[in-house]
């Protein structure tokens, strides 16, 4: 079997990252969707049959977007500053109706593409926009290119063969799901636990801010 059919383990300790420590960075969240929640119950009878793999609790699913740093290298005060930038160039955007699914099997995850990606990628623009007018435009972490809209519904956690993996997934059947993208959130993402947890740092909206919504 040759290495591309063959899942890793995710769980190792990228450049960086050490117990204890976390990062500051822009995820779409979804504990409020129902549509996501659904897509969790729908495939929970197949992960659970697949001991190789973490699966993502409803609480912890998300659509990554653009990082900003480790928290013990980031001022907080730049912090604040980014998030004030992104409201007003997330205010310019409009919430966004997403369809998320069907699940497939990659290297290290079990992750479902979200589309349209179009408006996922200029809200990600937004943000990257956001941090360069607090840290110049040549300051910005991360490629510009190469994102991929997608939610992971689980996590490898052993090296082994993806064959099985994609068997019982195509034998469970193909789901889809619909969410909608009203807003962004900036977290305190840790994984000392072989899962992405998180803190809410900031809640962000798509679209004008009411005067009477809260600020988060």
């Amino acid at each position: 079997m040759t290495e591309p059919d063959r899942m890793r383990d995710h769980w190792w300790w990228r450049p960086g990252w050490v117990t204890g420590r976390s990062f500051y960075t822009w995820h779409v969240t979804f504990a409020d969707q129902p549509g996501a929640q659904r897509l969790v119950a729908d495939y929970a009878p197949v992960l659970a049959g697949l001991p190789q793999l973490d699966p993502v609790p409803a609480r912890w699913l998300h659509l990554t977007l653009q990082g900003v740093g480790f928290t013990d290298e980031v001022d907080r005060h730049d912090i604040d500053l980014i998030v004030g930038a992104a409201r007003k160039r997330c205010a310019e955007l409009e919430p966004i109706t997403v369809t998320i699914g069907p699940a497939y099997v990659d290297p290290e995850t079990i992750q479902m593409p979200a589309r349209p990606l179009e408006p996922l990628a200029d809200l990600r623009l937004a943000i990257r926009a956001a941090i360069g007018d607090i840290w110049g435009t040549d300051h910005v972490p991360e490629p510009k290119a190469g994102f991929r809209a997608h939610v992971s519904l689980g996590y490898s956690n052993t090296a082994g063969p993806m064959e099985p993996v994609a068997q019982a997934l195509d034998a469970h059947g193909r789901h889809n799901g619909e969410v909608v993208v009203s807003s962004v959130s900036l977290i305190d993402l840790n994984r000392d636990h072989k899962a992405y947890e998180w803190t809410d740092v900031a809640t962000v909206p798509l679209g004008p801010r009411e005067a009477n919504d809260p600020v988060t």
